[in-house]
C-alpha cells in the first residue's frame, strides 16, 4: 500500500483519498496532491510583472494613483519601503512619506 502525505494544516499522518483529494480526519482539511505545493491558504501576492512580493519589500508605485479625500495623487516612481502583504481586494499595506499609513493593490507597483 503507498503511504499517503501527511496533512498540511495539522500534520497528521492519518490522511485517507476520496475521489482525487487527500483528506485529514482529525481537522477535516482537503487538498489535491498534485497541486503545486503551495502552502495552504497561503496567498501568492504578485506585482506587475509577475515577481512574488513579501513582508518587508520595497515597491514603486508604476502609474498616478488618486488618493481618496485628498487633492493629491501618489505619483508614479513613488517608492514605498517595507510593505505588508494583507489579504483582501487592496493587498499591500504601507506608509508612504507625505501621505501616511496606505494601502495599494499589488497590481500597480513594480518591485524595487
Amino acid at each position: 500500500m503507498a503511504e499517503l502525505a501527511p496533512c498540511p494544516e495539522c500534520k497528521s499522518t492519518y490522511t485517507y483519498e476520496m475521489d482525487n483529494l487527500l483528506v485529514c480526519p482529525e481537522c477535516g482539511y482537503e487538498w489535491n496532491p498534485e497541486d503545486s505545493g503551495d502552502v495552504a491558504g497561503a496567498a501568492v501576492v504578485k506585482d506587475s510583472n509577475g515577481n512574488i512580493l513579501s513582508d518587508g519589500d520595497s515597491v514603486i508605485v508604476i502609474k498616478n494613483l488618486p488618493v481618496k479625500g485628498s487633492s493629491q495623487n501618489i505619483k508614479a516612481g513613488t517608492k514605498v519601503k517595507n510593505i505588508k502583504l494583507v489579504d483582501g481586494d487592496h493587498n499591500i499595506d504601507c506608509k508612504i512619506e507625505g501621505f501616511g499609513a496606505m494601502a495599494l493593490k499589488s497590481e500597480f507597483v513594480r518591485k524595487a
